[in-house]
């Protein structure tokens, strides 16, 4: 069941199509399978951190979504290829019952992943016949779950690549995941304010179409007047940060962020490598050398936090972010574009902030927190967003790693300040 070409039309919450949501099924799957072509099977076992998982558990757990949270409950004479995958794919679903530790998903040398390539077989065939042949009531119930379920699974989709780059780069040989492809050219323009007047603006998902229940109720926000940076911060203008000290002043860093940096000695971002007078950067083409020119990726809140403050700013926050993110198409560099790495801003953009979408996740100075009105949805898929609203900061508008269709203005991506295995990056903002 792998697909090719462009992503199928995206899907509303309540599809009524079913060939359509079918297509879209067979798409998103293929893409997972694509996605995991060029690892071999040892590759999919490595676990390099806890935070971390196997690319097999991945493509595994994928699958259990639709087994447990679909099939079995829904599809008449469904049986499980194997009764002993709902405890060890399971992620966080206390509700569906125990589960093998997280820390220890690279100790599952069993099942291999030819095998887990039959389960995702398995449940495939049965997802087909529950689509294609499910009366109308199980069809109003089940076509909102899938939808879930595919959006889920491209989420997995970019913790694959982000995963197997942090087990790539505890290999000293430093293997790429893909053959280095060339981008054009060319410098990031000077960095310019966009200024927004503040005032009552709506933020939030607006209730059509798709959305992650964490991303509504839309609601109302008083914003005093702002300004945001025009573009991303660069490698070059993190290089000044790494120059001046950056790393070795208390002064700039949160407390958490000081006794983080003092216990990692951090001196510069996740996966750069000091070589000779200058820097080079493990990606998922090997390690290669840091454009300065793109935008600077892999660092913490903290780290975001610091660089702010040292350039006599702030991190946003989320909805000003996202009050100039509503009038923006969400374009840019994603997974589609083959590149795998954020490029340089294009400069070709005056009269609103560029690469608002792609290339790197935006950190805001927002915790991660429910919107007035929240209510998590009912049943196991209620854990899906909600019991992680705490001790976490918000991240917006997607990565180089993200898949098309899969974000938006209203999306709320979500980590804990010293993670930095993602690909997160900064756009400075201001008061006015």
């Amino acid at each position: 069941m792998i697909a090719s070409g462009p992503e199928p039309a995206i899907l509303d919450a309540q599809p009524r199509d079913r060939d359509q949501l079918l297509e879209h099924y067979i798409w998103v799957r293929g893409e997972t399978e694509r996605l995991v072509a060029p690892l071999s099977a040892e590759d999919q076992v490595v676990q390099s951190m806890p935070d971390a998982s196997p690319t097999k558990w991945h493509r595994a757990h994928m699958t259990w979504f639709f087994e447990i949270m679909i099939l079995t409950p829904f599809l008449s004479g469904y049986r499980p290829l194997d009764p002993h995958y709902t405890f060890l794919f399971n992620s966080y679903y206390d509700t569906v019952g125990a589960r093998h530790p997280r820390p220890d998903r690279g100790l599952l040398t069993r099942p291999t992943a030819a095998q887990v390539s039959e389960y995702r077989a398995h449940v495939d065939a049965g997802m087909q016949s529950l689509i294609t042949g499910a009366s109308d009531d199980v069809w109003e119930s089940t076509a909102p779950l899938i939808v879930l379920g595919l959006h889920h699974e491209q989420q997995h989709q970019e913790l694959i690549l982000m995963d197997i780059l942090h087990a790539f780069s505890r290999n000293s040989v430093a293997p790429a995941y893909q053959t280095y492809r060339a981008a054009s050219a060319r410098k990031a323009p000077e960095l310019r304010w966009h200024d927004h007047a503040g005032g009552l603006v709506e933020i939030g998902h607006d209730g059509r179409n798709f959305a992650f229940d964490n991303e509504g109720p839309r609601h109302k926000v008083h914003l005093e007047p702002f300004a945001l940076a025009s573009r991303l911060v660069t490698n070059a203008e993190w290089k000044a940060f790494i120059a001046d000290d950056g790393y070795c002043r208390p002064e700039l860093w949160l407390s958490d962020g000081w006794a983080t940096v003092s216990a990692e000695a951090w001196g510069a971002p996740l996966y750069w490598q000091k070589a000779d007078d200058d820097w080079m950067s493990m990606s998922l083409s090997g390690l290669q050398q840091l454009n300065d020119q793109a935008p600077a990726c892999h660092v913490s809140l903290y780290e975001a936090d610091a660089y702010a403050r040292w350039a006599g700013k702030r991190l946003p926050r989320e909805a000003e972010w996202e009050a100039f993110a509503t009038d923006q198409p969400v374009v840019g560099n994603f997974l589609g574009s083959g590149l795998l790495r954020p490029s340089p801003a294009s400069g070709e953009v005056s009269d609103m902030p560029e690469q608002m979408f792609g290339d790197v996740w935006e950190w805001t100075q927002s915790p991660y927190v429910p919107y007035y009105g929240f209510k998590p949805l009912t049943g196991a898929v209620g854990e899906y967003n909600g019991k992680f609203m705490a001790n976490q900061f918000v991240l917006r508008g997607g990565a180089c790693v993200t898949p098309e269709g899969h974000t938006r203005a209203t999306y709320r991506n979500f980590f804990y300040p010293p993670m930095r295995w993602m690909f997160a990056g900064v756009r400075l903002a201001d008061d006015r």
